[in-house]
């Protein structure tokens, strides 16, 4: 009986350990899978977008209890890394259109203008704004839970990523989620730079909360900018 309580106990572990990872790897998963989808049937790409937006909200909530706790501490520094980290992306992308525009130019003339698209100013705005959340507010949670609390952890901890810390200094870990996640944007390069400063942000505050915040101001005032400049290709 003893040896049946333990195996018991054993399989138990092993199934929460894995709803763990299931948390972690459903709503990069299904924002990706729906992603393709939109850019592949190009006519409903801003529907997909909502829907790739709700979604992984949706998946984020519902599994909100299996994450690591996330701590807020340096959320101040978080925010000076994301206004660095604007002017890292404009900036250096900007310097690689311009110095290899064979590699690295946007394509501005087919990116999606939401303004055309739509035919009322409350569909366009409505739009915009779904956008705009979704871009700052679910992709970071969803991006920093994944990458830089999962992924960085699992590289770390092979056989059990919840053995390791979050932010614990592993240069194996820092490189390879930031080319990791350098191959799920269009700039590339810039975007590999951009991983590696919020991997020294986690490593020097051991903050999830930080890097999110970091994330979100990132992608909020490149939100900003898009709609400043019409420059509808960093979108």
């Amino acid at each position: 009986m003893p040896e049946t309580d333990t195996n018991s106990r054993s399989c138990g572990a092993i199934l929460g350990f894995e709803r763990d990872e299931f948390a972690y790897i459903a709503p990069m998963a299904a924002f990706l899978i729906i992603m393709a989808i939109g850019n592949y049937f190009e006519g409903i790409y801003p529907w997909a977008y909502v829907a790739r937006a709700i979604a992984a909200a949706a998946l984020l909530i519902g599994f909100r209890k299996h994450y690591t706790r996330i701590r807020w501490n340096y959320w101040w520094l978080g925010i000076i890394a994301g206004v660095i980290g604007i002017v890292q992306w404009i900036g250096m992308d900007t310097l690689l259109q311009r110095a290899v525009p064979s590699l690295f130019a946007l394509d501005h003339e087919k990116a999606f203008n939401p303004f055309a698209y739509f035919h009322t100013p409350a569909a366009t705005w409505a739009w915009i704004a779904v956008r705009i959340a979704g871009a700052s507010i679910v992709v970071p949670f969803m991006e920093e839970l994944f990458w830089r609390d999962y992924l960085w952890r699992r590289i770390d901890a092979p056989n059990d990523f919840q053995l390791s810390e979050v932010g614990c200094k592993n240069i194996a870990a820092i490189v390879a989620v930031s080319v990791a996640f350098s191959f799920v944007h269009v700039q590339m390069l810039t975007a590999f730079v951009w991983g590696m400063m919020v991997a020294g942000l986690l490593v020097y505050t051991r903050s999830l909360g930080a890097c999110i915040i970091m994330h979100g101001v990132t992608n909020l005032l490149l939100a900003i900018y898009v709609l400043y400049t019409e420059e509808w290709a960093w979108w």
